[in-house]
């Protein structure tokens, strides 16, 4: 399944049949959680066990309200070095920095040993089954020791002080790299010198995240959705479930032990492609959902969309209808991701 490099600019084609993709640096909030009490202020705020993650370890995790809806999604490490270093949402910036402040100041007033750092650093991503071997030439860490959802602190292609973290959002193997904003643009280009590299935009991104079912906060999910009906009961800490601790706990764990009325859906069809917004029927020509994502699949040379559909239209193989351009058109709820990842784990 070999496509040609020079296409993927245009379409974000599926990193399997490309060397590398190179996004630009993105503006995330990311930030450091100090402090003796950094996990009792961590699990204050989102739905994971933060408890459990191993040194270098790190997890999906969501920012949650008091009924159940999605603030935002992050990823939360816990670092080898003594705090918790999270990245965020660049679009939830400010609410996010704000949340963890608010709570921060709150537990300081009750005594407890926390504090925040904001981190001044950009964030390159790396991505494509090639990028281990093409990032490997610039660190002395042996990077096979580096699985999905772990990082270490490590010299880049002379920039030091980079965390490198072994995940990203396209489906693919890769690297986020966490570099200083001064060092951001030399260590984009050392890496631009290795013939296969190249650059890919957001839109190539949003291409790839789709094909592997992931959310885009804002579209997918927000502060109206919850976990459960967003299909993210998979972050919720078993732990976390049990002791009912976590912002709109009640809401959400009485959804996991009942039915939720909608539930996040995949869909394929063929046709014109379904986009955002685009009504969701049955196939008696009644609304009943929403497309909240959807472009052509260039993997699958089908189109494939994700949105919100009553539970009893969730399950896959279940014949649908889409508007797309005033037009009905026949889909069908599928299983995601539409295209099976390729992340690195240790055999």
């Amino acid at each position: 399944m070999q496509r040609a490099v020079n296409m993927v600019a245009q379409l974000g084609l599926r990193l399997q049949a490309l060397p590398l993709a190179l996004g630009r640096p993105l503006s995330c909030a990311q930030t450091k959680i100090l402090g003796c009490d950094r996990v009792k202020l961590m699990e204050s705020l989102v739905v994971g066990d933060i408890a459990e993650l191993r040194p270098n370890q790190g997890t999906l995790s969501l920012f949650t309200n008091e009924a159940g809806g999605i603030l935002d999604d992050l990823i939360v490490t816990s670092t080898s070095e003594g705090y918790l270093y999270v990245v965020s949402n660049a679009g939830c910036r400010d609410k996010d920095l704000a949340l963890m402040q608010d709570k921060v100041r709150e537990l300081q007033n009750e005594g407890s040993d926390v504090s925040l750092e904001v981190v001044d650093n950009a964030l390159l991503a790396l991505q494509g089954p090639t990028a281990a071997q093409v990032l490997q030439a610039g660190v002395a860490d042996d990077l096979r020791k580096l699985p999905f959802m772990t990082s270490a602190v490590m010299e880049v292609f002379g920039v030091s002080g980079c965390r490198v973290t072994r995940c990203g959002y396209t489906g693919e193997d890769g690297v986020e790299i966490s570099v200083p904003a001064a060092a951001a643009v030399h260590l984009a280009t050392a890496l631009l010198e290795n013939p296969e590299v190249k650059l890919a935009g957001l839109a190539a991104r949003d291409s790839l995240r789709l094909e592997a079912g992931l959310c885009l906060y804002g579209s997918d999910i927000d502060e109206h959705t919850t976990p459960v009906e967003g299909s993210l009961s998979w972050t919720l800490g078993k732990r976390r479930r049990a002791a009912v601790d976590f912002p709109g706990a009640s809401v959400i764990v009485a959804q996991l032990k009942g039915k939720v009325q909608r539930r996040r859906v995949g869909l394929m069809c063929e046709g014109a492609p379904m986009r955002a917004h685009s009504p969701i029927l049955n196939t008696e020509g009644t609304v009943i959902g929403t497309v909240t994502s959807g472009c052509p699949s260039p993997c699958l040379k089908k189109n494939v969309a994700m949105g919100y559909v009553p539970y009893e239209y969730s399950r896959p193989g279940t014949p649908l209808l889409v508007e797309v351009r005033r037009k009905q058109q026949m889909a069908v709820v599928s299983k995601m991701p539409f295209v099976t990842t390729n992340y690195y784990t240790l055999k």
